[in-house]
């Protein structure tokens, strides 16, 4: 993992992606359940619907520390707008996040114990 998509994690971390989380079922344990929700569906047809109706590409991604799922963001680098999204190991993505705005940086690590 480089460091661009390592530092775009930690700051979904440390942003409170984790409390998003909570109210989303990342971990289900039967795939009906999750394709009940709205918001969840196979990561195949929510990165197609993503394509089609937002013209959003995937642009960085994440393992968790368990390794137990796969955090995405997606976006249209022409229209701004962007899509974050948590997929579990029955392959079952749910969006977490939207919005518009989005931008491409290539800022450099602060140095060790500097306030990021």
């Amino acid at each position: 993992m480089d460091r661009k998509t390592l530092k775009f994690i930690r700051a979904l971390l440390a942003a409170g992606l984790l409390a998003a989380t909570s109210c989303v079922p990342v971990s289900v344990t039967a795939q009906a359940t999750a394709e009940a929700s709205q918001n969840c569906a196979p990561r195949q047809v929510v990165v197609d619907r993503l394509a089609a109706n937002w013209g959003e590409s995937r642009q960085t991604y994440g393992i968790s520390q368990d390794e137990t799922a796969i955090v995405e963001q997606f976006a249209n680098g022409e229209t701004g707008t962007w899509t974050i999204t948590v997929t579990n190991g029955a392959g079952i993505t749910c969006l977490l996040a939207s919005g518009g705005y989005f931008e491409i940086l290539a800022e450099s690590m602060p140095p060790t114990g500097a306030p990021v």
